[in-house]
Order: C-alpha cells, then structure tokens, then sequence
C-alpha cells in the first residue's frame, strides 16, 4: 500500500508549536480524528502510549513514528506534522523530533502499520527528502514530496527485482513462435533463435505456439526480466502480458532466416515499446498485408483439424462401401454411412470456423459470434427473397466464408467505435448483449445481400476448374510450384487454402496436385543428400534423412534450413521438381479427399499408382538438377 493512501490533507499540520511529547501526541490524535480514522480518541490514544510505554517511537534524527493497532480504528491511516522549533520527544539519539508520522491500523488488518511504518523509515532517511518535508508551505506540497519520493523508491525497487529477476532466469530475450499449422515452422525458428542466442551471447528462450498448444511457456518473471521480445509469428498469440515491452512482430520465416539480426534489435534498443491497450494482436510494426495474412491464417490454422479429420473420414465410407452401390455409394451400408455422417458433421463446420475465427483475430472474442454465423450464411447462401435457401443453385462457399470474416471482424471494430460514448454501466452489457445482437444483425444484413453474387462468382469458379479438361495441367502445374516457393510461407499457403476450400466444392483434383507439390521439396533434399554425398556436408547428409520422413508426411518445411542455407540453388529445384509433380497429378486425374497426411492417407486418393509416379518423378528430377547444378565441396 502506497503511504500517499494513507495519509491525506486534512492529516497534515504543517509548522506547529508543542511543548511537550504529551501535546505533541495529541495534536497527532487531533489530525487523525479529523481525517476519519478512528471511531474513538481516547482509545487511539491508549493504544498510542502503551506502544510507547514499550520503547521510545522517537527513531532518531528528528524523526517520531507513533503508531498504534487498535480496535478504535475505522481504517488504516497516517497523520502528520512539523515542529520546526523541535520537542522533547525521548528519541534514541536524544535529540528533538521535529517530523512527525502517526500510524493507525485497524485490529485484525494483518501487518499494514508494520509495513508502512518499514516504508517510512527506510524513505526518512534520506536527509534531503526530510529537509523538503520540513521546508513545505502547505500541506499540498508536502503530500507531493511524498508521493515523488515513493514513487521514485518504487521505481528502484522494481529495477532492482528485474535485475534479479534476469540473474535468475539467465534470458535477455524471449520470443515467441507460432505458425498456421503449428508443425515445423513454428519449432525451427524457436530452434534457429535459441541458437543464435546462445552463440551471441545472449541468452534466449522460445515459446512454441504448436499444434499441440503452447510448449516451453514464458513465466511473469522472465518476462519482466527480459530485455525485450521477439513475435516471430503466422497467427495471433497472447499479447496483453508484453505491455510496456521492447517488443518486435515479424514472419516466423524471418525467426528461421534472420535470427541474430533480431536479437540485434533487441540488444540495440531499437525494438518499440509495446501496449496492450493497442490490440492484442502482434501488430507492431506489421504491414497491412501482414495483418491480413496473419488474420487469414488464423482462420486456416482452427480450420485445417475439422477438414483433415472430416475429409479422412468421409474418404474412409468411400473405402468401405459397396462399389456397386450406384447413386448411394460412400452411404449404402450401415458402416459407410456412419462414417460419412461423422466426417461431414466435422467437414461442415468448415466453413463457420473459417469466418469465426478470421473474425476473432481482427476483432478479439466479440468477432467469434458473428464470425461463426457469417461462415453458416456462406454455408447456406441464405438471401432476403430466399431466408431459408431452398431454392439456391450454388452457394457463396469458401470465398464467401473468407470475405464474411473478415467482414464480421470489421463490424465489431464500428460497433466498438459506435459505442463508445455509452455510460460505463454499460460496459458490462456490451460483449452479451450489444455486440452480438447488432453484429449478428448487421451480418446477417450483409450476407443477405451478398450471398446471390458471390453464389454466383463460387458456382463460376468451380464450373470454371471441373471443366478444365486437359488445361487443368497447368493449373496442376502452378499450383504443385507455389508449394515450393515459400515452404510453408504466404505462397505456399495461398495454393493450400484454395485447394482446401475447392473440397466443399466437390473438386479433389487439386487437392491431390497441391500435396504432390508440397511432398516434393523435402524428398528432393533427402534424395540429393543421400546419392550426391560430395555437393554436401556431413551434417547436412544426416538431417537429409529425416527429410524422407517429413516428405512422406507431407511436412514441405523440412527443405527450409537447406533453402535457407543456399536458396539459389535450393528453392528453383524444387520448384520444378513440385510443378512437375503437380501437373502430372492433375494429367494422371488423381484425386485426393483428405487435405493432409502425405502418404499415410495413401487410402483415401484416387488413382493412388500413378499419383506416386507423380510425386517420385518431381522429387528425382528435382534432386537430379539441384546436384548437378550445385557445386561440390571443397576438399
């Protein structure tokens, strides 16, 4: 408790005149009594001279501290005076007091007095700050010496503990990483930053935000001790516990590219002091399109479960089915049909998590509601002449649950503006009440009126890729490429959602073409590693090997540290190794309906044979072009 708390003006008397410690202890009395402290004088008083039948209050150095935990008193406070001519007061020192503090505590209020009266003592002695007290005009300014000497006291003491603090926990930086899907590129650059650190001599510890939620966990201390934070992320993560940090938000890609020039940052107080109050999202120093990217993916990332497992599932009643089942194949049989009800209870909640969770990122927890019923809007294609979508020949789909979170999260960030002139009372009211009955309204408005066209631009779109014929090669081919561009970053990501989003539409061709593609990069590596020792090192041939894993799983990101390492030579051979595979998948008319899973969802793929000729054909052709292009080493 501040000790400006406890004392206020009517309990300050400044320039007094006593002649005895008996007037001086009642004239304290007086001011406590004035202030509202005590319920009865003369047992505050009783209590004030047993404690000084005890021993002597008067510390010292001019200073008297009577206090007193009594039953009289109402609430725990201070009262104060000056003496200027000094009194007799049985100090320690034998001198006169001529700065007074009364304490009263309350009985049963645990050690409130002691640690004011610890407080006080320890700020009483600094001679200069007893010289301005005695030397105040009124009690005002009194009060305000106070008050700046405590602050500035605190403001030590919290120095000091971070300072411990930071010797205790050893780390000067800590970042956060997080990608969409929370599989590699999450725990590479935690692992590239750590190391850095450590090489730097800095020490650095890295939470992960995977997909099996968060791991190596940031503590309060640490995080007060730091010297700032690193955000190397693709989605949002929490952020309220870094206000008033250093604080930097960048790619996870540039976590695994550039870490020591991040740490740089850091130690070079060039990192901008984060607030909470702003957003809670990682956005400082982030550039539109990385806040739309980051909003996306959010959307993606809660998304990606629901379809793997929906697909997988609706992909196993196919399996189990009766192939002569005609129109009701994938739900003839009882096991087929149960299997399929399941996947696409999972597979239809697609759409709303998209929308939900997009919305969520822009506008925090109010967003969800009206984000999740944007995506059920896009889902139904409900309109204002057709509320219950009977009669609707295409609805708006994936794009349309794209848009409808995003517009979902703008709505709540007008309605937050429109309503802020409301009296606090109604604060509560707000994310119950307002918020979602005027944003669902708002939304439902808006995709009342939308649904039509963009059932329109969807229906074209998929009309548009089912009737490719034999130009969907192309489409195979650009695609399968894009996996390999980035790894896992904003080009890789676009291929993937459209193929996912092209899946509630019926179209599984490009689903198969865009995992050829992102099979391929890591296959390359483990290939090359594997049969052209003398282009590589030794560690490098050893971690190629787990590349062979990371390929088969469909994990495009095990290429990056090679990529990272040698990008002009890496990078543009898988990606004509990734569009050969992709286009040769969509000229093979291979089909997929699980979006993941590599080659453990083999089962699930339609003309599987030639869909891993595909793959094998990108992956030795790109291996074979990036060992002969890239130089051996020197020996």
């Amino acid at each position: 408790m501040k000790i400006t708390e406890l004392l206020d003006v009517r309990a300050i008397d400044l320039n007094v005149s006593v002649a005895s410690k008996d007037e001086a202890i009642d004239h304290l009395v007086d001011l406590m009594d004035k202030s509202g402290k005590i319920s009865d004088k003369a047992a505050y008083k009783k209590g004030i001279l047993a404690r000084e039948a005890q021993t002597s209050t008067g510390i010292g150095e001019g200073i008297a501290i009577p206090h007193a935990q009594v039953a009289a008193v109402k609430k725990a406070g201070l009262a104060s005076m000056t003496v200027p001519a000094g009194v007799d007061y049985d100090s320690l020192d034998g001198q006169p007091a001529k700065l007074f503090f009364m304490i009263a505590a309350p009985e049963g209020a645990g050690n409130v007095h002691l640690q004011a009266l610890a407080k006080l003592s320890m700020l009483l002695m600094n001679e200069e700050f007893r010289t301005r007290l005695m030397a105040a005009k009124t009690p005002e300014e009194f009060l305000s010496i106070i008050d700046d000497e405590e602050s500035k006291r605190d403001a030590e003491e919290a120095a000091e503990k971070a300072k411990e603090a930071k010797q205790a926990t050893g780390y000067k930086v800590l970042a956060v990483t997080a990608c969409p899907t929370g599989i590699a590129h999450t725990f590479m650059a935690a692992e590239n930053l750590t190391k850095a650190g450590e090489a730097m001599g800095y020490p650095l510890k890295a939470e992960t935000n995977g997909s099996e939620g968060v791991g190596n966990a940031l503590t309060a201390e640490e995080i007060a001790a730091a010297d700032g934070i690193i955000i190397a992320a693709d989605k949002n993560v929490e952020m309220a516990r870094f206000d008033g940090k250093p604080l930097i938000s960048v790619p996870v890609t540039e976590g695994i590219r550039h870490p020591e020039e991040l740490i740089n940052k850091i130690r070079n107080g060039q990192a901008p002091i984060y607030h909470a109050e702003e957003g809670a999202s990682a956005s400082t120093g982030s550039s539109t399109a990385q806040g739309f990217y980051k909003h996306l993916m959010n959307g993606v990332s809660h998304m990606l479960p629901f379809v793997v497992a929906g697909g997988i599932l609706i992909a196993i009643a196919f399996l189990v089915d009766d192939k002569n089942a005609g129109a009701n194949f994938g739900s003839s049989t009882p096991l087929a049909a149960w299997f399929k009800a399941i996947g696409g209870v999972a597979f239809d909640m697609m759409l709303p998590i998209l929308s939900g969770f997009i919305a969520m990122s822009i506008a925090d927890r109010p967003g969800l509601a009206v984000g999740f019923v944007g995506g059920l809007l896009a889902k139904s294609g409900a309109t204002f002449a057709d509320p219950f979508a009977t009669k609707i020949s295409a609805t708006p789909g994936f794009l349309g649950a794209l848009l409808y979170g995003f517009v979902a999260g703008w709505i709540i960030l007008l309605l937050k503006k429109a309503l802020k002139g409301l009296p606090k009372s109604l604060e509560g009211v707000k994310p119950i009440l307002l918020y979602p009955l005027l944003g669902v309204a708002l939304m439902g408005v808006f995709a009342s009126a939308v649904n039509p066209i963009m059932g329109i631009i969807n229906g074209g779109l998929t009309s548009f890729l089912n009737g490719l014929g034999q130009y969907g090669i192309i489409l195979g081919i650009v695609a399968g490429g894009m996996m390999s561009i980035d790894m896992g970053g904003p080009f890789n990501k676009a291929a993937y959602v459209t193929a996912t989003g092209l899946l509630a539409s019926g179209n599984y061709t490009l689903m198969a073409s865009v995992m050829a593609g992102g099979m391929v990069p890591p296959l390359v590596i483990a290939l090359s590693t594997t049969f052209f020792k003398d282009k590589w090192t030794e560690e490098e041939r050893n971690a190629g090997l787990v590349n062979y894993v990371m390929g088969l799983s469909f994990i495009s990101e095990g290429a990056i540290p090679f990529a990272a390492n040698d990008p002009v030579h890496v990078i543009p051979s898988c990606v004509l190794g990734s569009a050969i595979a992709g286009g040769l998948s969509m000229a093979f008319n291979c089909t997929l309906r699980a979006p993941h899973g590599g080659i453990f969802v083999i089962a699930t793929i339609g003309n599987w044979p030639m869909y891993l000729a595909s793959i094998a054909i990108g992956s030795i052709v790109g291996a074979v072009v990036l060992s002969f292009w890239k130089k051996p080493l020197e020996k």
